[in-house]
Protein backbone atom coordinates (compact mmCIF):
# COMPACT_ATOMS: atom_id res chain seq x y z
CA UNK A 1 0.00 0.00 0.00
CA UNK A 2 1.54 2.84 -0.86
CA UNK A 3 0.79 5.30 2.65
CA UNK A 4 4.05 7.46 2.50
CA UNK A 5 2.15 10.81 1.66
CA UNK A 6 -0.57 10.05 4.04
CA UNK A 7 2.26 9.08 6.87
CA UNK A 8 3.73 12.26 6.76
CA UNK A 9 0.66 14.10 6.80
CA UNK A 10 -0.50 12.08 9.53
CA UNK A 11 2.05 11.52 12.39
CA UNK A 12 -0.15 9.07 14.40
CA UNK A 13 -1.30 5.70 13.22
CA UNK A 14 -5.45 5.69 12.44
CA UNK A 15 -5.90 9.52 12.78
CA UNK A 16 -9.44 11.05 13.49
CA UNK A 17 -10.29 14.25 11.67
CA UNK A 18 -13.14 16.31 13.01
CA UNK A 19 -15.40 18.19 11.15
CA UNK A 20 -16.51 21.93 11.19
CA UNK A 21 -19.66 22.24 9.66
CA UNK A 22 -18.87 26.24 8.65
CA UNK A 23 -21.96 28.34 9.03
CA UNK A 24 -24.07 29.25 6.10
CA UNK A 25 -21.71 31.75 3.86
CA UNK A 26 -22.84 35.11 1.98
CA UNK A 27 -25.02 34.88 -1.02
CA UNK A 28 -26.44 31.14 0.05
CA UNK A 29 -30.63 30.76 1.50
CA UNK A 30 -29.53 29.75 5.03
CA UNK A 31 -26.94 33.01 5.50
CA UNK A 32 -27.38 35.15 8.66
CA UNK A 33 -24.32 35.62 9.89
CA UNK A 34 -21.48 38.34 8.75
CA UNK A 35 -18.26 36.87 7.40
CA UNK A 36 -16.60 37.92 10.52
CA UNK A 37 -18.87 36.40 12.36
CA UNK A 38 -18.37 32.64 10.47
CA UNK A 39 -15.28 33.01 11.28
CA UNK A 40 -15.68 33.99 15.05
CA UNK A 41 -17.57 30.14 15.22
CA UNK A 42 -15.48 28.49 13.17
CA UNK A 43 -12.12 29.50 15.24
CA UNK A 44 -14.40 28.49 18.33
CA UNK A 45 -14.66 24.85 17.18
CA UNK A 46 -11.09 24.60 15.68
CA UNK A 47 -10.08 25.48 19.69
CA UNK A 48 -12.49 22.66 21.08
CA UNK A 49 -11.35 19.81 18.54
CA UNK A 50 -7.41 20.97 18.95
CA UNK A 51 -7.27 20.56 22.53
CA UNK A 52 -9.30 17.37 22.53
CA UNK A 53 -6.51 15.52 21.15
CA UNK A 54 -7.61 14.81 17.69
CA UNK A 55 -4.82 14.25 14.78
CA UNK A 56 -6.65 16.62 12.34
CA UNK A 57 -9.12 19.18 10.94
CA UNK A 58 -11.31 19.36 8.04
CA UNK A 59 -13.52 22.05 6.86
CA UNK A 60 -16.63 22.01 4.83
CA UNK A 61 -19.53 24.56 3.93
CA UNK A 62 -22.37 22.07 4.88
CA UNK A 63 -24.77 24.44 5.54
CA UNK A 64 -24.78 26.26 2.01
CA UNK A 65 -27.98 24.22 1.14
CA UNK A 66 -29.35 23.54 -1.83
CA UNK A 67 -25.87 23.18 -3.10
CA UNK A 68 -24.89 24.51 -6.56
CA UNK A 69 -23.52 21.64 -8.96
CA UNK A 70 -19.13 21.99 -8.92
CA UNK A 71 -19.27 25.61 -9.66
CA UNK A 72 -19.16 28.26 -6.78
CA UNK A 73 -19.28 32.32 -6.71
CA UNK A 74 -15.94 34.22 -6.14
CA UNK A 75 -18.02 35.20 -3.16
CA UNK A 76 -17.87 31.40 -1.35
CA UNK A 77 -14.44 31.42 -1.97
CA UNK A 78 -13.22 34.76 -0.46
CA UNK A 79 -15.29 33.92 2.66
CA UNK A 80 -13.81 30.70 3.23
CA UNK A 81 -10.29 31.74 1.98
CA UNK A 82 -10.74 34.34 5.46
CA UNK A 83 -12.34 31.82 7.53
CA UNK A 84 -9.98 28.90 7.29
CA UNK A 85 -6.79 31.33 7.34
CA UNK A 86 -8.03 32.60 10.74
CA UNK A 87 -8.86 28.45 12.16
CA UNK A 88 -5.05 27.78 10.70
CA UNK A 89 -3.62 30.75 12.82
CA UNK A 90 -5.22 29.32 16.10
CA UNK A 91 -3.77 25.27 15.87
CA UNK A 92 -1.02 23.35 13.92
CA UNK A 93 -2.98 20.24 13.22
CA UNK A 94 -3.26 19.34 9.61
CA UNK A 95 -6.55 21.52 8.25
CA UNK A 96 -8.71 19.71 5.26
CA UNK A 97 -11.27 21.45 2.97
CA UNK A 98 -14.61 20.27 1.44
CA UNK A 99 -16.57 22.77 -0.89
CA UNK A 100 -19.86 21.68 -2.01
CA UNK A 101 -20.65 20.23 -4.27
CA UNK A 102 -17.72 19.21 -5.73
CA UNK A 103 -16.35 22.59 -5.81
CA UNK A 104 -13.03 20.62 -6.09
CA UNK A 105 -10.80 23.17 -8.02
CA UNK A 106 -12.29 25.91 -5.73
CA UNK A 107 -11.16 23.77 -2.36
CA UNK A 108 -7.66 22.87 -4.14
CA UNK A 109 -7.12 27.03 -4.74
CA UNK A 110 -8.35 28.16 -0.67
CA UNK A 111 -6.28 25.25 0.47
CA UNK A 112 -2.90 26.40 -1.55
CA UNK A 113 -3.95 30.21 -0.21
CA UNK A 114 -4.28 29.24 3.33
CA UNK A 115 -1.47 26.36 3.87
CA UNK A 116 -4.13 23.44 4.31
CA UNK A 117 -2.74 20.09 3.53
CA UNK A 118 -5.59 18.21 2.03
CA UNK A 119 -8.76 18.49 0.50
CA UNK A 120 -11.65 16.19 0.38
CA UNK A 121 -13.15 15.72 -3.34
CA UNK A 122 -16.32 13.52 -4.63
CA UNK A 123 -17.38 13.07 -8.22
CA UNK A 124 -13.54 12.39 -8.99
CA UNK A 125 -13.93 9.02 -11.04
CA UNK A 126 -17.06 8.12 -12.62
CA UNK A 127 -20.48 10.11 -12.93
CA UNK A 128 -22.88 9.99 -10.25
CA UNK A 129 -26.46 11.71 -9.84
CA UNK A 130 -26.74 13.90 -6.77
CA UNK A 131 -28.82 15.79 -5.16
CA UNK A 132 -27.10 18.47 -7.19
CA UNK A 133 -27.78 16.85 -10.69
CA UNK A 134 -25.59 15.36 -12.32
CA UNK A 135 -22.17 15.47 -11.36
CA UNK A 136 -19.33 14.04 -13.83
CA UNK A 137 -15.65 12.84 -12.94
CA UNK A 138 -13.36 15.52 -13.17
CA UNK A 139 -9.77 13.65 -11.92
CA UNK A 140 -8.37 14.89 -15.49
CA UNK A 141 -8.93 18.82 -14.99
CA UNK A 142 -8.59 18.73 -10.96
CA UNK A 143 -4.82 16.76 -10.86
CA UNK A 144 -3.65 19.14 -13.89
CA UNK A 145 -5.08 22.42 -12.48
CA UNK A 146 -3.13 20.93 -9.14
CA UNK A 147 -0.02 20.78 -11.66
CA UNK A 148 -0.68 24.25 -12.77
CA UNK A 149 -0.81 25.89 -9.56
CA UNK A 150 1.84 24.19 -7.77
CA UNK A 151 -0.31 22.41 -5.47
CA UNK A 152 0.98 19.20 -5.65
CA UNK A 153 1.85 18.99 -2.01
CA UNK A 154 -2.11 18.98 -1.06
CA UNK A 155 -3.62 15.68 -0.89
CA UNK A 156 -6.37 14.80 -2.39
CA UNK A 157 -8.94 12.43 -0.99
CA UNK A 158 -11.87 10.96 -3.19
CA UNK A 159 -15.20 9.89 -2.26
CA UNK A 160 -16.14 6.63 -3.65
CA UNK A 161 -19.68 5.66 -4.51
CA UNK A 162 -20.29 9.40 -2.22
CA UNK A 163 -23.64 9.14 -0.43
CA UNK A 164 -26.72 11.22 -0.90
CA UNK A 165 -26.45 10.02 -4.52
CA UNK A 166 -27.52 7.43 -7.01
CA UNK A 167 -25.51 5.35 -8.70
CA UNK A 168 -27.40 2.99 -11.17
CA UNK A 169 -25.11 4.19 -14.00
CA UNK A 170 -22.27 2.52 -12.58
CA UNK A 171 -24.01 -0.43 -10.62
CA UNK A 172 -21.90 -3.01 -12.82
CA UNK A 173 -19.55 -0.97 -11.80
CA UNK A 174 -17.94 -2.56 -8.24
CA UNK A 175 -16.93 -0.30 -5.06
CA UNK A 176 -13.53 -2.15 -5.61
CA UNK A 177 -13.14 -1.53 -9.49
CA UNK A 178 -14.20 2.05 -8.15
CA UNK A 179 -11.49 2.28 -5.45
CA UNK A 180 -8.97 0.73 -8.28
CA UNK A 181 -9.80 3.59 -10.79
CA UNK A 182 -9.58 6.18 -8.18
CA UNK A 183 -6.09 4.79 -7.88
CA UNK A 184 -5.21 4.57 -11.48
CA UNK A 185 -5.89 8.29 -11.81
CA UNK A 186 -3.73 8.99 -8.91
CA UNK A 187 -6.29 9.77 -5.80
CA UNK A 188 -4.07 10.21 -2.50
CA UNK A 189 -6.65 8.33 -0.55
CA UNK A 190 -10.35 6.61 -0.82
CA UNK A 191 -13.48 7.50 1.43
CA UNK A 192 -15.48 5.08 2.28
CA UNK A 193 -18.95 6.43 3.20
CA UNK A 194 -22.72 5.16 4.50
CA UNK A 195 -25.81 6.03 2.12
CA UNK A 196 -26.57 8.76 3.73
CA UNK A 197 -24.38 11.38 6.91
CA UNK A 198 -23.89 9.46 9.75
CA UNK A 199 -25.04 6.02 8.24
CA UNK A 200 -22.24 3.16 9.33
CA UNK A 201 -20.72 2.22 6.15
CA UNK A 202 -21.13 -1.76 5.08
CA UNK A 203 -18.37 -3.39 7.10
CA UNK A 204 -18.06 -5.92 4.54
CA UNK A 205 -17.42 -3.30 1.81
CA UNK A 206 -14.95 -1.81 3.58
CA UNK A 207 -13.04 -4.83 4.25
CA UNK A 208 -13.35 -5.67 0.86
CA UNK A 209 -11.81 -2.35 -0.55
CA UNK A 210 -9.03 -2.49 2.50
CA UNK A 211 -7.65 -5.35 0.98
CA UNK A 212 -7.32 -4.77 -2.39
CA UNK A 213 -6.77 -0.90 -2.29
CA UNK A 214 -3.01 0.50 -2.91
CA UNK A 215 -3.97 3.91 -1.61
CA UNK A 216 -4.93 5.10 2.12
CA UNK A 217 -8.86 4.25 2.75
CA UNK A 218 -10.76 6.40 5.24
CA UNK A 219 -14.35 5.85 6.69
CA UNK A 220 -16.23 8.81 6.10
CA UNK A 221 -20.06 8.51 7.78
CA UNK A 222 -21.11 6.87 10.67
CA UNK A 223 -18.38 6.83 12.81
CA UNK A 224 -19.32 6.07 16.57
CA UNK A 225 -16.96 4.64 19.83
CA UNK A 226 -19.17 1.97 19.88
CA UNK A 227 -18.69 1.35 15.99
CA UNK A 228 -15.24 1.87 15.93
CA UNK A 229 -13.95 -1.26 16.78
CA UNK A 230 -16.12 -2.97 13.98
CA UNK A 231 -14.06 -0.80 11.49
CA UNK A 232 -10.67 -0.12 13.16
CA UNK A 233 -9.08 -2.75 11.03
CA UNK A 234 -9.91 -2.01 7.82
CA UNK A 235 -9.24 1.62 7.62
CA UNK A 236 -6.72 4.31 7.61
CA UNK A 237 -8.45 7.41 9.27
CA UNK A 238 -11.95 8.68 10.34
CA UNK A 239 -13.64 11.28 9.59
CA UNK A 240 -15.97 12.76 11.82
CA UNK A 241 -19.06 15.07 12.12
CA UNK A 242 -22.18 14.12 13.32
CA UNK A 243 -21.13 12.24 16.66
CA UNK A 244 -18.88 15.04 17.76
CA UNK A 245 -21.85 17.18 17.60
CA UNK A 246 -24.59 18.08 20.43
CA UNK A 247 -26.99 15.59 19.96
CA UNK A 248 -25.20 13.72 17.14
CA UNK A 249 -26.87 16.41 15.04
CA UNK A 250 -24.02 17.77 12.36
CA UNK A 251 -25.71 21.13 12.43
CA UNK A 252 -25.00 21.64 16.42
CA UNK A 253 -21.77 22.94 18.15
CA UNK A 254 -19.17 20.40 19.03
CA UNK A 255 -19.68 18.44 22.24
CA UNK A 256 -16.65 17.87 24.20
CA UNK A 257 -17.78 14.60 25.96
CA UNK A 258 -18.52 13.24 23.03
CA UNK A 259 -15.39 13.85 21.49
CA UNK A 260 -13.22 13.07 24.32
CA UNK A 261 -15.84 9.50 24.11
CA UNK A 262 -14.44 8.78 20.15
CA UNK A 263 -10.55 9.73 21.46
CA UNK A 264 -10.91 7.75 24.11
CA UNK A 265 -12.40 4.62 22.32
CA UNK A 266 -9.36 5.10 19.60
CA UNK A 267 -6.52 4.96 22.88
CA UNK A 268 -8.45 1.67 23.63
CA UNK A 269 -7.94 0.26 20.29
CA UNK A 270 -4.15 1.37 19.96
CA UNK A 271 -3.39 -0.39 22.88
Amino acid sequence: MNTDKFSKLFSELKPLIGMIHVQALPGTPKNHLSVREIATQAVKEAKILSKSGLQAIMLENMHDVPYLNREVGPEIVAALSRIVSEVRAVTDLPLGLQILAGANQAALSVALSTELQFIRAEGFVFGHMADEGLLQSDAGELLRFRKHIGAEHIQIFTDIKKKHSSHAMTADVSLQDTVEAAEFFLSDGVIITGTHTARPVDQQELSDVYTSAKSPVLVGSGVTPEGLPRIWDHADAFIVGSYFKQDGDWQNEPDPQRVEALIKARINLLK
